[in-house]
């Protein structure tokens, strides 16, 4: 049902740009739609945003701006491990966002503050730049890519996830594959089991690799 039209601004085309992305995928949102969701007309829009590639651009603008900075009252590290957490939690809330989160050629001023607080932050821990664009690029790699897969999978717990672990277990001979097997029947289906468990565990050891690394560089 389109929102009735009250006062159209450019925050709140670009928060139900936020929205319908977060419920179709940013594929689906066109400006067509977006407009029947604001309950406008589609060249209305543009008079507050001149494109699509703009309202992109706020939206990724959006949220950067919901992603924790290092606090800088935390040694480095716990500083660090403060922003990668929330990072993943902001991407699980909106699953189309992190490929276009370093792809925008206009940054705005809350891309560019994060950028800044987190390089900041790894070169108070005393990383050369080096080693810092190593911490960056492999912290952000592994947050991305954790947050893609738990974009496509099952929520772990619910009946399709079930399902569909079920019916990939049963597609293979046990005889043949007995440790795969047995990982499906033992861990993955017991009830307490959640993919999401895995990232704080991979998150801490990249961290302490990173801590070691800068210890030996000094």
């Amino acid at each position: 049902m389109p929102a009735a039209h009250t006062s159209l601004s450019r925050d709140r085309v670009l928060d139900g740009a936020l929205a319908l992305a977060d419920r179709v995928g940013i594929e689906s949102l066109t400006i067509r739609r977006l407009a029947e969701q604001l309950g406008v007309k589609a060249m209305t829009i543009y008079y507050y945003v001149p494109s699509k590639e703009a309202i992109v651009d706020g939206m990724v603008e959006r949220v950067f701006a919901q992603i924790a900075l290092p606090p800088p009252e935390l040694s480095w590290d716990q500083a660090i491990r403060v922003r990668c957490v929330s990072a993943r939690r902001v991407l699980n809330q909106h699953p189309w966002a992190a490929p276009l989160l370093e792809s925008r050629s206009a940054p705005g001023p809350d891309n560019l503050r994060h950028h800044e607080a987190v390089l900041a932050c790894l070169r108070r821990g005393g990383l050369s730049w080096q080693l810092t664009a190593h911490a960056y690029a492999v912290l952000d790699s592994y947050i991305y890519g954790f947050a893609f897969e738990e974009a496509t999978l099952p929520e772990s717990g619910s009946d399709s996830f079930t399902e569909s672990t079920t019916e990939i277990a049963a597609a293979f001979d046990p005889q043949k594959f007995p440790t795969l097997a047995a990982f499906a029947a033992e861990h993955v289906l017991s009830p307490d089991y959640s993919f999401g468990h895995s990232f704080e565990f991979g998150l801490d050891l990249l961290i302490s690799g990173l801590v070691s690394a800068a210890h030996d560089a000094s």
